[in-house]
């Protein structure tokens, strides 16, 4: 199988949002729907492993086939699909989840078939722990494997996501779950303290403010501002949608050293920006990759320093920092 297929095992849901700027019911969400969106954007086929119910909905099955993204893992079972109600306060800074319905996904086992083992890059969601190391073990062509998680596992069953962390090479993680997880409240050190768990590589999402990656045997960390919007319509399944593009870029490239994941962060800040200018994900749908290119291209010369006339007091030549 080639590197561009992207095995992503979690949640397909239907979302109540309510927002400062917008609302909706029964909107198409859950982790993979973003994550396939943003992934596809860049041109990698993302193959989906998923339970939904018999309420899911053929058109938006349909859609998620058109990203293109391979469905052939996604199970219908009797019974409701996953779905979620929130509702977000002034400038969209805090979450109030309204209502949780696990439906069908309660019960969610994943199974992997040869199409979904023999992918090389591996994207577990951040569903529970024991079964993300469920799929580790049936992903035999797996050569890198990322992770997210969230603040439920970290509290509930903190020892089974350590394990996990000790086989992946990439972990997702926000602030907050960083902090509680490490138990330091400086980033760098909690970015460090998340590498020696076992990851090769960590990145720690500070939402409007961007991205620090953490690479194993580095001393420095690498920085990537968030794209800037001019209106936040709904920030659910942002970072879904960051990890997305990470991801995807890096199955575009079939590579996954340190330059690979610096230039994959650009990709991921840039279609996270595409996916809160709408509601649901109505930021990414019918997006063309000249959207996304263009922005990471504005992301990246934004990045440059401007070169020096001369040289400076301390004698440093001139230029662009970036090289």
């Amino acid at each position: 199988m080639g590197a561009e297929r992207l095995l992503a095992v979690g949640s397909l849901a239907y979302d109540d949002i309510e927002t400062p700027a917008a609302a909706g019911r029964a909107l198409l969400g859950g982790s993979l729907a973003h994550f396939s969106a943003a992934a596809a954007l860049t041109g990698a086929l993302p193959v989906l492993v998923a339970v939904v119910g018999e309420d899911f909905r053929a058109e938006d099955l349909a859609w998620l086939a058109r990203l293109p993204a391979d469905l052939s893992g996604v199970e219908r079972r009797p019974g409701r699909s996953f779905r979620w109600g929130g509702r977000y306060g002034p400038d969209c800074a805090g979450r109030e989840t309204l209502f949780t319905e696990l439906g069908v996904f309660a019960d969610f086992a994943p199974s992997l078939g040869p199409q979904q083992a023999d992918c090389e890059l591996v994207f577990l969601a951040n569903i529970q722990p024991a079964l993300q190391a469920r799929v580790l073990d049936a992903a035999r062509g797996r050569r890198f494997a990322a992770m997210d998680t969230m603040n439920l596992w970290i509290a509930s069953a903190p020892a089974d996501l350590l394990a996990v962390m000790a086989r992946v090479d990439l972990l997702f993680i926000n602030d907050e779950e960083a902090r509680q997880l490490t138990g330091e409240r400086n980033l760098v050190r909690a970015g460090r303290a998340l590498l020696a768990r076992g990851p090769r590589f960590c990145i720690v999402k500070k939402g409007e403010h961007g991205v620090l990656l953490f690479a194993a045997g580095e001393e420095a960390v690498y920085p990537c501002p968030a794209f800037p919007v001019d209106a936040l319509v709904d920030p659910t399944g942002a970072g879904d949608a960051f990890a997305g593009g990470v991801m995807g870029q890096l199955a575009r490239e079939g590579r996954w050293d340190l330059g690979a994941l610096r230039r994959a962060l650009l990709t991921g800040s840039a279609v996270a920006s595409l996916a809160v200018e709408g509601l649901g994900l109505d930021g990414l749908r019918g997006q063309r990759p000249a959207a996304l290119t263009a922005r990471r291209r504005a992301l990246a010369e934004r990045l440059r320093a401007p070169a020096a006339p001369g040289r400076g007091r301390s004698g440093v030549p001139g230029g662009n920092v970036l090289g």
